[in-house]
């Protein structure tokens, strides 16, 4: 029996305070629109650690972006797929983020 090899990333969703000061509506700040990229970035922070260096978080966050944008991988943000960094999704207090490969490539395939 094969075990599941993936995993899930857990992100924090920062509360949505411009609403609240704007709106004076605290209800509001729990559900928070966030663009898939911030998410994607929350994430790759989130998997790297909070103590890895800036340059290696950037350029993370670039390759990952890029790999997307290929269509390497999709996003399941619980629950929803995503293949566009520019689309937003509504999240509230942990958002649980999977990074699922489009398509398997053979290390050393032969032609």
């Amino acid at each position: 029996m094969q075990q599941k090899l993936g995993c899930v990333i857990r992100v924090r969703v920062p509360l949505d305070l411009h609403a609240v000061a704007a709106d004076g509506a605290g209800t509001f700040a729990l559900a928070t629109p966030l663009r898939v990229r911030e998410l994607l970035a929350l994430a790759v922070r989130e998997a790297i650690g909070a103590r890895a260096p800036h340059d290696k978080f950037q350029r993370s966050v670039h390759r990952t972006l890029a790999g997307l944008a290929a269509g390497d991988f999709t996003l399941d943000i619980d629950g929803r797929t995503f293949s566009d960094a520019e689309d937003v999704v509504v999240c509230e207090g942990t958002a649980q983020v999977r990074f699922f490969v489009a398509k398997l490539r053979r290390a050393g395939a032969r032609r």
